[in-house]
């Protein structure tokens, strides 16, 4: 099975990037599976990677981009770089590191991947991430996990804002805030562990939704994220499941359903704290 690509809504970022709304993410996809797997999904009409140095599948990534024959302006791709590279010239050479894993031209899109307040050096970090944009090679910037606290300083010396801020983000952990204040500096939410790991897998307002639309729970909540307006890259490595999530674009929750399953909302993280992550 394969999607018409003009089903996934393609989102135009404040720097004039166009990004497909619901991507790929291959955290924890192993290498020796990693290439099938993103071949698989830009077979079924998948536009957009997240991979991260952290994922150790970077090299896969690329690969799978360079053999499936699809032109390099066709898939956005988005990297990290991980906690212990943080800092100016430590950023400059992790850039260039990702680079030469991904073998693919320019990367789309490299982000902080997590704010690491304890180690005070994501402002240099994003310097760093400044000068990559001059270069050609990386063609936009943002950040993971920052809170309203980490975006405000940022925000005092950067030169560029974010173009994008990936945050764990799911029915149980709404981000209201982080959301709000993301919107006001024209910067895009992307959810990462969206369908919560199968947490909400029984909760009734999903499965109530997902039986009144003949969808899965996870379709359910992929497409709550996509009428809230977030990016959302889901992950699987199974083809059938690949399919099924990319399956969202045909329905639409009602507003009663959007608001039952908005107060699924409890606080509870999967992931850890970006205040205290270093």
């Amino acid at each position: 099975m394969t999607f018409e690509l003009t089903q996934n809504p393609l989102v135009q970022l404040y720097n004039g990037q166009l990004i497909p709304q619901l991507g790929l993410g291959v955290y924890k996809v192993q290498q020796d599976v990693a290439v099938d797997v993103v071949r698989t999904a830009l077979d079924l009409g998948y536009r957009r990677i997240d991979t991260a140095a952290l994922y150790d599948n970077e090299q896969e990534v690329g690969a799978a981009i360079r053999s499936s024959g699809l032109a390099r302006e066709e898939v956005f791709v988005t990297t990290k770089i991980w906690n212990d590279r943080q800092g100016y010239s430590e950023a400059l050479e992790a850039i260039d590191e990702s680079l030469q894993r991904l073998n693919i031209e320019y990367v789309d899109m490299m982000l902080i991947h997590w704010p690491c307040p304890k180690q005070n050096k994501f402002v240099e970090t994003w310097a760093a991430l400044e000068k990559s944009l001059e270069n050609g090679r990386v063609r936009g910037i943002g950040v993971s996990n920052f809170h309203p606290e980490h975006l405000d300083r940022l925000l005092e010396v950067a030169q560029v804002v974010p173009a994008l801020n990936q945050v764990e983000l799911h029915p149980g952990l709404g981000q209201a805030e982080i959301r709000a204040y993301d919107a006001d500096k024209a910067i895009a939410t992307e959810a990462w562990s969206p369908l919560a790991r199968g947490q909400l897998s029984t909760a009734d307002a999903i499965t109530h939704a997902a039986n009144a639309h003949s969808k899965t729970v996870s379709q359910v909540i992929l497409r709550w994220h996509i009428q809230l307006g977030n990016l959302v890259i889901p992950k699987s490595s199974n083809p059938d499941r690949l399919a099924e999530n990319l399956d969202v674009f045909d329905f639409e929750l009602t507003p009663a359903e959007m608001s039952a399953i908005d107060e699924l909302e409890s606080g509870h993280r999967i992931g850890p704290d970006p205040r205290t992550f270093s």
